[in-house]
């Protein structure tokens, strides 16, 4: 099995984990401005930092019904000269999302109910990791994550704000594979959606994978064993339903 096959649930697991603890106050950070989350939510790190190209956000929506027009209602986002930008209203939304988002991840990876627990030092040994990472990336990524990278960084970010900023950035990189792998496959979107499991499947996983890969020669052996033990040490806080 490849690293980036070994890597990527544990990433995902990381996302997701992030996404469940702060749901609730993104939630209320929407509804009290009689607002709903939009393309900005998914894009802020970016956004944050420079405007992103309309090729790169079709290209990352391509898997959900996405209505250009639509997503300019809110006045969160707004396209010109090609790209989008946030408003003024958008940033200020996208900044108090970045904040939920690091106070989420500071609560639970700081988090050490045993004292054989990492907390913290996993990521202050995650993150330089993950940083080299990101940066190699840019040979190696395709249009989304070529495009959603460099990610915006606040003054004085804590290691888990900037660690979560580079975690999102890294999974636009296997994105960017898996779109190429089921592309390459003569698939369409509804096609590979559909697809769970079997023989064709396994075979775009496999051709992910192998797109995936180098940008993890950036880290030597001991340096991939310490970002998987590092990242597998985070605390989660997710329970079965």
């Amino acid at each position: 099995m490849s690293y980036a096959a070994l890597i990527r649930p544990v990433i995902d697991r990381i996302h997701v984990s992030l996404r469940n603890a702060s749901r609730a106050e993104v939630r209320e950070l929407y509804v009290s401005r009689g607002l709903t989350p939009g393309v900005e939510i998914d894009l802020f790190y970016a956004l944050l930092d420079h405007p992103v190209p309309e090729e790169a956000l079709a290209a990352r929506m391509v898997y959900v019904a996405f209505d250009p027009d639509a997503a300019e209602v809110q006045g969160l986002v707004v396209r010109s000269g090609g790209a989008w930008h946030l408003t003024a209203a958008g940033r200020e939304v996208a900044l108090e999302v970045d904040r939920v988002l690091a106070v989420a991840a500071e609560r639970l990876w700081s988090y050490r109910p045993a004292a054989a627990m990492s907390g913290l030092a996993a990521v202050e040994a995650a993150l330089p990791l993950v940083e080299r990472l990101v940066e190699a990336g840019r040979a190696s990524g395709g249009l989304v994550f070529r495009s959603l990278t460099p990610v915006w960084e606040p003054a004085g970010a804590s290691v888990s704000a900037r660690l979560v900023s580079r975690l999102e950035a890294l999974r636009h990189h296997r994105a960017d594979a898996h779109r190429a792998a089921w592309g390459a496959a003569g698939l369409t979107v509804d096609e590979i959606r559909a697809l769970d499991s079997g023989p064709v499947w396994e075979a775009v996983e496999a051709e992910t994978n192998r797109l995936d890969e180098p940008v993890y020669a950036a880290l030597d052996g001991h340096e991939r064993l310490v970002l998987l033990a590092s990242l597998g040490a985070l605390n989660d806080g997710l329970t079965a339903p």
